[in-house]
């Protein structure tokens, strides 16, 4: 698209639209996180969120700035695991919300399919099927194409492609993706470059998110309610998302999150333990 310099100069700009806050509709963004921490459940509610026009629809509290269809391409999980988190989701949304998500949400799993979106035929049947679409998830990239993950000019194709699908549909298209062996070692899965593979996976993004567990030491100054105890043991419910990348935006604080039955996300609010109020429990302790 060639830009009429003079008209930028003399005329406002179209707003840019959001499809949540900081991620731009039509660009691509990426969801990194280590296995099992919850970023399938985490990108399926945010698919909900964005496919419900109805109130109650937004669990994760993304407050979704445009709503429409979206499309759901699972690459990892069978149906049945799909279907038992929805169940569990559903158990959290009104019946207004559960039946808009189901007009607007398709869910694809792709289990056992070899999928190539550089595929011109793969590429274009997918655009056709989510031509006016808001939203495109693809969990998990590596389960759509057949390249080196670790040649930068390979994903950097591959990503330029995904802007291509972003371009012609109208939609984000969200990717899930990994985190290298060595930041789940060094406690770095919240840093940009834990991305597995070529940093193009990170850096061509306009839109980078991740998400992690809580450490042992977030466990010993975080707890749930203000003057309470240290969460400790209980780390294991608590899942860390956010921002590393947002380029038309100043980055957010990361916003926790507890898991409930099922595995399903639900914000929450931690209060760090002020020093002093440690101090004065471990002379209670004495």
């Amino acid at each position: 698209m060639a830009i009429n310099i003079l008209e930028a100069f003399e005329n406002k700009p179209p707003v840019m639209q959001c499809l949540w806050p900081k991620f731009l509709l039509g660009t691509v963004g990426a969801l990194v996180a280590p296995g099992a921490t919850g970023k399938s459940f985490w990108a399926l509610q945010a698919a909900m969120a964005v496919a419900c026009d109805a109130p109650g629809g937004d669990l994760l509290g993304l407050k979704p700035e445009v709503h429409g269809r979206v499309h759901y391409i699972a690459g990892e999980d069978p149906a049945v695991a799909i279907m038992h988190r929805i169940h569990s989701l559903g158990a959290h949304l009104g019946g207004e919300a559960r039946q808009s998500i189901a007009r607007n949400l398709s869910i694809e799993s792709v289990v056992g399919q070899p999928q190539n979106l550089m595929n011109p035929e793969q590429r274009g049947a997918l655009i056709e099927k989510c031509h006016g679409m808001k939203l495109i998830v693809i969990d998990t990239l590596s389960r759509v194409h057949q390249l080196d993950e670790n040649s930068n000019g390979e994903m950097g194709a591959l990503i330029t492609t995904l802007e291509h699908i972003a371009i012609k549909t109208g939609a984000s298209v969200l990717y899930l993706h990994h985190v290298s062996k060595t930041a789940i070692r060094e406690g770095s899965a919240d840093q940009q470059s834990a991305s597995r593979g070529a940093s193009a996976l990170t850096n061509q993004p306009r839109w980078c998110a991740y998400m992690s567990r809580m450490s042992n030491e977030e466990s010993k100054v975080f707890s749930d309610r203000p003057g309470g105890a240290p969460i400790g043991d209980g780390l294991d419910l608590y899942v860390k998302h956010g921002s590393t990348k947002e380029n038309y935006a100043q980055k957010d604080p990361a916003a926790w999150y507890r898991r409930s039955e099922g595995g399903v996300l639900l914000p929450v609010a931690l209060h760090r333990i002020e020093k002093a109020s440690s101090n004065r429990r471990e002379r209670a302790h004495v």
